[in-house]
């Protein structure tokens, strides 16, 4: 197993991206790697860091503004090949079919939810690094 993972947040709000890091902890779940945060308020900052690569899943505020999770995930997976799985932080939990639409490959609702975003986190770790083992 690899030593760390590193998790891309985006979110323009400070206070969610406050939620994820404290939800995640220092793992997830104990069958997966330490996590280290890359934090981005801003779609540019994301693809700059995507860019570069290294990045073993995304999360994305499905409310950030100027340009919301969805619409960023829709956009790294037509455009970024290979492209990190996506959790993606709804707003409500109608939105799913959004998320569907998106490519996102998990979604939970906000507030961020511990048990149950470390759950999902935990998950896309799992099937990301085994990929890649």
């Amino acid at each position: 197993m690899q030593s760390t993972a590193t998790v891309l947040v985006y979110s323009d709000d400070a206070n969610t991206r406050e939620q994820v890091r404290l939800a995640t902890g220092r793992r997830p779940a104990a069958d997966v790697p330490q996590v280290e945060f890359i934090e981005c308020a801003t779609p540019a900052a994301v693809l700059k860091e995507l860019d570069r690569g290294g990045i073993d899943v995304c999360v994305f505020d499905g409310e950030a503004v100027p340009m919301g999770g969805m619409g960023m995930c829709r956009q790294i997976k037509d455009e970024i090949f290979k492209a990190p799985p996506v959790l993606l932080l709804m707003g409500r939990p109608q939105d799913a079919w959004l998320a569907t639409w998106s490519r996102a490959e998990a979604a939970v609702t906000l507030p961020v939810e511990p048990v149950e975003f470390a759950s999902a986190l935990a998950a896309l770790l799992r099937s990301r690094l085994s990929v890649e083992a």
